[in-house]
């Protein structure tokens, strides 16, 4: 089984990279299930229910999210009509939506379990992830054996301390939120694939998605700024996950880096 990874879409860039480099990515990488972290999706900040619909419309299977989710007011209602975007997991009792969700895979069927939590260093303070992925892998076990996780965080520590806590008991566990590639991907010892932070699927000519003036007039100056998304250099980051059917563990992982001239190359989809 190979699973498909997209980093954060981050708006209008985001997006685009996805409508038009995709259905090549899943060809040439005989993919099998493609999940996304989305909560960038709408001008930079949260998801809209319009934006949703039209990534899983071009073939995201199932959508992550973290810090960002709320952002949108219309999210409260989509979250809880759909269940294929999902919030982090250990967000506190009573809030909507959920933090897992039992996807199957587009030919065979077969069911795979996708795992969203959140960091606690330097972002909110929420439930406790270790202990919240604990019981979410619980409730996934004995439907699957392929189980990966998104863990959304701010600190490189409470990442790496994620995987090794998770190792051989989950197929992978990658990181986002930082909107930078790391290039630490490995299988951990005991079968789980794992990689820091998968990196951002937007401008890079940016400061993590946003124009540079705003972003350093905030650092120059510490006055308020308005961000705006920025287009300059998109490109798709993503991972690709390979899983053996019958333990669930890995047995390949790949970073993927692409910028839109190449994916439109190399896809033959130069127009539309």
């Amino acid at each position: 089984m190979r699973l498909l990874f997209i980093g954060d879409i981050v708006g209008k860039p985001g997006r685009e990279l996805v409508r038009r480099g995709l259905a090549w990515l899943v060809e040439q990488h005989e993919i099998d299930l493609v999940i996304a972290n989305a909560e960038n999706a709408a001008a930079g900040f949260g998801i809209t229910r319009e934006i949703g619909d039209q990534l899983m419309e071009w073939g995201v299977d199932v959508m992550t999210s973290g810090n960002h989710i709320w952002d949108k007011r219309e999210a409260i209602d989509y979250i809880g009509a759909e269940p294929r975007l999902l919030r982090p997991a250990n967000f506190p009792a009573g809030v909507p939506g959920n933090g897992s969700y039992l996807a199957r895979t587009r030919d065979s069927g077969q069911p795979v379990g996708v795992i969203n939590v959140m960091g606690r260093v330097f972002m909110n303070q929420l439930d406790d992830p270790f202990a919240v992925v604990q019981r979410e892998i619980e409730a996934l076990r004995h439907r699957t054996r392929v189980i990966f996780v998104d863990f959304h965080a701010e600190a490189t520590s409470e990442k790496i301390a994620m995987g090794w806590h998770l190792d051989g008991k989950v197929t992978a566990v990658v990181g986002t939120h930082t909107h930078v590639q790391t290039a630490d991907e490995r299988i951990l010892p005991k079968g789980t694939a794992y990689l820091t932070d998968v990196g951002m699927t937007g401008p890079h000519d940016s400061v993590i998605g946003v124009e540079t003036a705003a972003a350093l007039g905030r650092f120059l100056n510490a006055m308020p700024a308005r961000f705006e998304t920025a287009t300059g250099n998109p490109r798709l980051n993503a991972v690709v996950i390979e899983a053996a059917d019958d333990t669930g563990k890995a047995t390949d992982i790949e970073r993927l880096s692409y910028s839109l001239d190449e994916l439109l190359a190399m896809s033959g989809n130069s127009h539309g």
